[in-house]
């Protein structure tokens, strides 16, 4: 398996002086690699899920510069380009970074999940977003009910954000 390392350093130097960028995808890794695990994915499947937790905000630059926005739809369309030229940079496997890069180009799209590391990236993301974004009771509330699924998810909602279950 490719090293993680690698991986990490090539992000921070892809959002190099854009701090809240890099922190943001480091805690959105930790996040899904900690559910992963606790839920038991098979090795290729939380690698997948893994290298897309680094990569899966890699198109927010090129969005901003080609839209004047970061905004999710913009990443979606932006970034499966950007993940591929990093993952075969690196040698990345192919099948992981099809799947990878169909994984960013859908990471802001909530209907029609098609298995459990596309899950995982989700609840990841919107534990980190909603605190970064200082999201209120009820977008948490409404959040936990229709995004979360799996239990370790839901575990670690409930004690980031007990007031809102």
């Amino acid at each position: 398996m490719k090293s993680f390392d690698t991986l990490i350093m090539g992000m921070v130097e892809h959002d190099a002086g854009h701090p809240k960028l890099i922190q943001h995808f480091l805690k959105v890794y930790e996040f899904a690699r900690l559910i992963g695990k606790a839920e038991h994915l098979e090795e290729n499947s939380q690698f997948t899920l893994e290298t897309a937790a680094v990569v899966h905000d890699i198109g927010i630059l090129a969005a901003k510069r080609k839209y004047g926005s970061g905004a999710g739809k913009y990443q979606e369309q932006e970034g499966p380009a950007e993940a591929e030229k990093l993952l075969s940079g690196l040698g990345w496997p192919s099948a992981v970074i099809k799947r990878v890069v169909y994984l960013v180009g859908h990471h802001h799209t909530y209907t029609d999940i098609d298995g459990m590391d596309y899950q995982i990236l989700v609840e990841a993301d919107f534990l980190v977003n909603l605190l970064e974004n200082e999201s209120s009771l009820d977008a948490k509330k409404t959040a936990y009910e229709r995004i979360f699924k799996t239990e370790s998810g839901k575990k670690i909602f409930q004690m980031l954000y007990p007031e809102s279950v």
